[in-house]
């Protein structure tokens, strides 16, 4: 089995600016710097992971004291999105041109972005003193190596910057209740030896 860490991609964009630290910290997912995999000890026959302690199963209040993730809150719909409006949405939020936009989501084939165009996009945000746009694409990129990690090992989904529109908002979401059932849906095929 390959397995795929994103710890490096974390570590690569380092902590958000300090104009923007109260904005992440204000989301709750501040956190999610700290997560890690543990991919490598799942098993698909019991849904559990074998550790040298026996089998565990992760619940809610594990991710709530492991990763002090908000468990209670609203819980977001990440409805699929057209290519279209995953561009506009970049456009609006993350203060991209549109050509830019568009060259990006046509080269990941879809509403994704690559995590290196995110980084980048973050420190032209930081440069240009576009604070939300910049804790937007912070907390994007947080998501795509973290919580939301995926197969690709490269791309996020822009469906999650819809979460991020209102950073206010953001922090009352159950992230705890995503980021378990993400988990849960995806550890099967990325338990498959094949599979990255």
């Amino acid at each position: 089995m390959k397995l795929s860490f994103h710890g490096r991609k974390v570590h690569s964009l380092g902590k958000p600016a300090p104009a923007i630290e109260g904005l992440v910290v204000g989301t709750g997912l501040s956190p999610l710097r700290l997560l890690s995999s543990f991919v490598e000890r799942w098993h698909r026959e019991t849904s559990s992971f074998h550790l040298p302690v026996g089998e565990v199963t992760i619940t809610l209040e594990n991710v709530l004291s492991l990763l002090h993730l908000p468990v209670v809150g609203n819980l977001h719909a990440f409805q699929p999105l057209h290519v279209d409006d995953a561009v506009q949405m970049l456009v609006d939020l993350l203060m991209v041109s549109t050509e830019a936009v568009r060259a990006e989501t046509g080269q990941c084939r879809g509403p994704y972005v690559r995590l290196q165009w995110v980084r980048d996009i973050y420190e032209r945000g930081c440069q240009t003193s576009y604070w939300a746009a910049a804790a937007r694409t912070y907390l994007l990129h947080l998501l795509g190596c973290t919580l939301f990690a995926n197969k690709s090992a490269t791309n996020v989904h822009v469906v999650y910057l819809k979460a991020l529109c209102d950073l206010s908002q953001t922090g009352r979401y159950a992230w705890g209740v995503a980021a378990l059932v993400h988990m849960y849906d995806h550890l099967n095929d990325a338990s498959i030896s094949s599979s990255r």
